[in-house]
């Protein structure tokens, strides 16, 4: 019988990626009727500032889990995916097909790269590239809710400034995922 400590899975960061996740179907729903996109935008915006928290609470007390390994990047990927698929469905939002291929895509691959890297044992945890890319993807989706609101919608600007912020997410979201794969490609060759 095993004397380890066992890890305590049901605490407040976990509970808030749980709610995060929670939020997230809250929006999607408010997307997919295609109403209050400054509300959508709103919820977007504090259920990604949610990963913040629960990442500094799980640090700050020592309270990373196996759980919270697996939910935390899986609730990141379910929301930014997501809000993207959503998107898509509304033709004003600059939002086109191979964007959320590639999005996708990266998550994908990135995931199932860690997954056999750190069953072998390698730290594949996040790297910068990876931070700016969920960065860059959160304020790009941010912005392409906007400009579906009335008040942003017939702002020239605006627009162009939402087709620059897509742009520049897929452009780091493929250099990010370029990034991984070598990092991935060395941990193999060095026997990971």
């Amino acid at each position: 019988m095993s004397t380890a400590p066992r890890e305590q899975s049901l605490n407040v960061p976990n509970a808030i990626t749980i709610a995060r996740l929670a939020l997230s179907l809250v929006l999607f729903g408010l997307m997919s009727a295609g109403i209050e996109w400054t509300w959508c935008a709103g919820l977007f915006v504090f259920a990604v500032l949610t990963d913040i928290l629960d990442g500094w609470i799980a640090r700050k007390w020592k309270l990373v889990t196996t759980l919270g390994r697996i939910l935390d990047p899986f609730a990141d990927k379910f929301i930014t995916g997501g809000a993207f698929l959503f998107l898509l469905i509304h033709k004003d939002s600059g939002v086109n097909p191979w964007m959320v291929l590639i999005v996708i895509g990266r998550e994908m691959l990135v995931t199932s790269l860690r997954g056999f890297l750190e069953q072998r044992g390698a730290d594949f945890s996040a790297s910068a590239s990876g931070k700016l890319k969920m960065f860059l993807q959160c304020a790009a989706a941010t912005m392409a809710m906007l400009s579906l609101d009335p008040l942003f919608k017939d702002l020239p600007w605006f627009a162009v400034t939402r087709d620059v912020s897509l742009w520049t997410m897929v452009a780091v979201t493929v250099w990010s995922g370029y990034v991984y794969v070598i990092r991935a490609i060395k941990l193999i060759a060095g026997g990971a």
